[in-house]
């Protein structure tokens, strides 16, 4: 998600660059007007509160459809709002502009089921925080910078100190002592993974289709891959109120993060703009402490810091030139 610098709507560094957050798209031109500022700083600071705040929602709804049924509902219909309010013209698209929107669809699906299924079983904050691990590697193998290595060497520090504190986080809600989850740290890594591989994707999608219509049918196609491990979400027929939770959700942890962060990115730089979302692990440590009542240690906490100035030094550190291969800007949320 950068033209000159980190891309905005991923942790920032100096090539690729929220949270998971649920949920991320946008033209790769440079923003062409950077009026009000501080507007779209406020922008860019509530889009990481609903995003972080609706996976906290969503963590509250596993009980009841599962995370694999949340998953399916947050993107069937986020898929349906942004379907109709943006409705691509998918019947002109070529075979390449359908194989780069599947190609982002099933990292799409791959990363919200992974973070999902992670935030089941340890604490918000800290997969958000191993998440971001993803686009930092990511940005360091595009820019072959020893800076950016060297951030990335930082953040890794940041995570494994993670484990290092007595925990409170074997399930979402924690459990008071016990160490990590490591399925759910692993799970953490993997979405990372697929938020890189959505960075990429992401971008290829933004050169071969104009606007954002090829975002909304990816989310739709994610939807579809991960149907049929969404088995749970059938208990909406039985409970009609949890299909409003949902809805809630999807516009929480999608729809109004991603435009918020249409609106920001044109009244920010690129830079300023990853830096906060730099901040997204932060606030995700807050909505699971009010919303799940996780509670971090304190060396937990602070290694959530460490990989948050991690994030914010890759992009100031970066270049004012963008690296051969890097993604151009854009929005964070997946």
């Amino acid at each position: 998600m950068t033209p000159s610098d980190p891309a905005p709507g991923v942790p920032p560094t100096g090539a690729a660059a929220s949270t998971g957050g649920p949920a991320r798209a946008v033209d790769p031109a440079r923003p062409t007007r950077l009026a009000s500022p501080g507007a779209g700083a406020a922008m860019v600071l509530a889009s990481c509160v609903s995003l972080q705040f609706g996976a906290a929602f969503a963590a509250q709804l596993f009980p009841a459809l599962g995370p694999g049924g949340v998953t399916f509902l947050r993107l069937a219909i986020a898929a349906v709002v942004l379907l109709a309010v943006l409705r691509p013209a998918v019947r002109s698209w070529t075979r390449a502009q359908w194989t780069a929107v599947l190609l982002l669809g099933v990292a799409m699906a791959g990363m919200n089921a992974a973070f999902y299924a992670s935030i089941a079983r340890i604490p918000l904050g800290i997969a958000v925080t191993i998440e971001f691990l993803g686009p930092l590697v990511l940005a360091a193998a595009l820019t072959r910078r020893a800076r950016d290595a060297v951030w990335v060497l930082v953040a890794a520090g940041g995570v494994l100190a993670l484990g290092l504190g007595d925990g409170h986080g074997s399930g979402s809600g924690g459990d008071g002592g016990a160490g990590l989850d490591l399925a759910g740290v692993g799970l953490a890594l993997v979405a990372g993974a697929f938020w890189a591989g959505y960075i990429l994707a992401n971008t290829r999608v933004s050169t071969r289709i104009p606007g954002t219509g090829g975002l909304a049918v990816a989310i739709g196609i994610g939807a579809i891959a991960v149907a049929p491990f969404g088995g749970g979400a059938v208990a909406v027929v039985e409970q009609p109120h949890l299909l409003l939770l949902a809805a809630g959700t999807a516009l929480l942890a999608s729809v109004i993060p991603y435009s918020l962060e249409l609106a920001a990115l044109r009244r920010l730089p690129p830079r300023a703009f990853s830096v906060l979302l730099s901040l997204e692990p932060a606030v995700a440590c807050l909505a699971g402490f009010l919303l799940l009542a996780q509670a971090l240690t304190w060396l937990q906490a602070l290694a959530v810091a460490v990989v948050v100035a991690a994030s914010v030094g890759s992009t100031l550190s970066a270049r004012g030139k963008r690296a051969p291969g890097s993604p151009p800007a854009q929005a964070a949320t997946p």
